[in-house]
């Protein structure tokens, strides 16, 4: 049912209040329009404006080490957090058969030596030809190549350290067999460590190795100095970025592979 006119200027007071209220009330969506259009007029743009862009600590040297021969695991030398140096052994492997074949081979390339220093002994005494002579010099080269074929089985026996670093993962226990190719360890070299970031391409006229930039760790909740030291060699065509390396300046013995954080590169002015 429609509203009387008295009944209109009861609630919404006369025509000339009624001016005034909506003045007012345009008045008020006016300011709160002009407070809250500037933060939405420039939208946060992480890969276009900002110096901000987020960074992790990778290791520059890592593997997995694996087993390269059929054997029983007689022993692991390190666990995971352990640190190691470069040639230290990690795995050995109960390898009895590989060590008693390279003692045959041995005895055999030393029989060998011997045939063929009798054989040239008699050939200077012209008692045999020298085709026997040849074919016993050939004896001790194939007795050589067996000897080699045997050692190269047992040099698989132990796992050295590549380099120095420390145990991550553990994927074995002593006293298992493992077969070729079955994954042991993954170590990695935790005191050699790099910024990996993902940077704007358009960042590629200026970010040379070399340029320095700071960046803050969440573990550690402190800001390092840095600097870039390559950049990646393909611009990712959809996202527009790119892969760039750098490293800590000074010593950072708190400093894990994993660890993230922010990276702070403004541009040069």
């Amino acid at each position: 049912m429609a509203l009387l006119p008295h009944k209109i200027d009861s609630v919404y007071g006369s025509p000339p209040a009624r001016g005034r209220l909506v003045e007012r009330v345009a008045l008020a969506i006016g300011i709160c329009a002009a407070s809250i259009t500037p933060a939405f007029a420039q939208p946060a743009d992480p890969l276009g404006g900002a110096a901000e862009i987020r960074a992790q600590l990778t290791a520059r040297n890592y593997t997995t080490l694996s087993s390269e021969a059929s054997a029983r695991i007689d022993r692991i030398a390190t666990r995971i957090g352990q640190h190691f140096s470069k040639g230290d052994l990690l795995i050995a492997f109960d390898c009895v058969t590989q060590r008693a074949q390279v003692a045959r081979a041995g005895a055999v390339a030393t029989q060998a030596d011997k045939t063929a220093a009798i054989n040239q002994r008699l050939a200077n005494l012209k008692s045999i030809s020298q085709l026997e002579v040849d074919v016993s010099r050939a004896e001790v080269e194939k007795a050589k190549a067996e000897l080699a074929i045997a050692e190269a089985a047992a040099s698989k026996c132990e796992i050295a350290a590549p380099f120095n670093g420390i145990t991550v993962e553990q994927k074995a226990q002593a006293f298992q067999y493992a077969t070729p190719g079955q994954p042991l360890l993954e170590i990695l070299d935790d005191r050699s460590l790099e910024v990996e970031l993902i940077a704007p391409s358009r960042w590629l006229a200026w970010l040379k190795p070399g340029y320095g930039f700071q960046v803050h760790i969440e573990e550690t909740d402190k800001t390092y100095a840095a600097e870039i030291t390559r950049v990646g060699g393909r611009v990712d065509p959809v996202s527009q970025t790119i892969k760039v390396f750098g490293e800590i300046r000074g010593p950072a013995a708190e400093l894990m592979a994993g660890m993230s954080g922010r990276a702070n590169i403004p541009a040069p002015k």
